[in-house]
């Protein structure tokens, strides 16, 4: 009986340690539970410098739009413990496309296999995302060039209800030059900061800070395959493949809105 009290004693204490480390925003980008893959990616997309320029906190409400594979999502769900809660907005389940269908359930089955998603909730990304007024933050990477035209303004606008006054709005986009069109904006796969201030702006947002720390000189914005021409997609394969690993990922805008405190 005492050896197993000093057992327990030694799993709760080893748990607690853990769960300490987990709640660090440092502790959760280093964390063992990530896919080896995915941290391979940290230098280009900087986890650390992004989430501490949007003011992500670890008991926060936070709902990450579209996470796709959840490269973000297992930083994220290391980092929010309770009272906090990960919402993950993805493809609808009942969605009529193959794709989108098959990504979610995918999606499920990685939070499924992981006890450290035990903070996380699924909606489906055309839904209301939350009861209005209850979120802390939603976040959304690389995703806007999906929902060029009418799914932009409706997400943006469940974006808003679902966010407390005063809640925070963190955008990372591939980032078009000035004055591209919209037709080039949905082949390209790169928006510009005018079009995604100017879409938030229209659903009540404030432009409250932009930020650099994603930026990349390197990249022209004009490859023969749009955005997915360079790493991690690769889309011309062996095509002048040491040349767009030269330039790495893509040249990205970093945006930070509010919702006006008096809403």
């Amino acid at each position: 009986m005492q050896n197993l009290y000093r057992l327990l004693l030694t799993l709760i204490l080893s748990s607690s340690v853990f769960s300490i480390s987990a709640h660090d925003l440092k502790g959760a980008i280093s964390s063992e539970d990530r896919t080896p893959a995915n941290t391979l990616r940290d230098s280009e997309r900087n986890p650390y410098e992004t989430l501490s320029f949007f003011g992500i906190e670890s008991d926060m409400v936070v709902v990450e739009l579209s996470p796709g594979g959840g490269w973000y999502t297992e930083i994220l769900a290391n980092y929010i413990h309770y009272p906090g809660t990960l919402i993950a907005a993805h493809f609808s389940a009942d969605s009529e496309r193959a794709y989108f269908k098959r990504s979610r359930a995918n999606f499920e089955k990685k939070i499924a296999e992981n006890p450290m998603y035990g903070r996380v909730e699924i909606v489906d990304l055309d839904s209301q995302l939350a009861d209005e007024g209850t979120v802390d933050a939603v976040l959304t990477f690389r995703n806007l060039h999906n929902w060029l035209g009418s799914p932009m303004d409706n997400i943006f606008s469940n974006t808003y209800r679902a966010l407390k006054p005063g809640g925070i709005f963190g955008v990372v986009e591939h980032r078009a030059k000035p004055g591209t069109s919209m037709e080039l904006m949905k082949k390209s796969g790169y928006v510009t900061e005018e079009h995604a201030i100017k879409i938030a702006k229209k659903h009540g947002f404030e432009l409250i800070s932009k930020s650099e720390v994603n930026a990349n000189p390197k990249d022209t914005a004009d490859h023969p395959k749009g955005v997915w021409t360079l790493p991690p997609n690769y889309r011309l394969k062996d095509v002048d493949r040491d040349k767009y690993s030269e330039i790495g990922e893509s040249d990205r805008m970093t945006l930070l809105f509010k919702k006006p405190s008096n809403s």
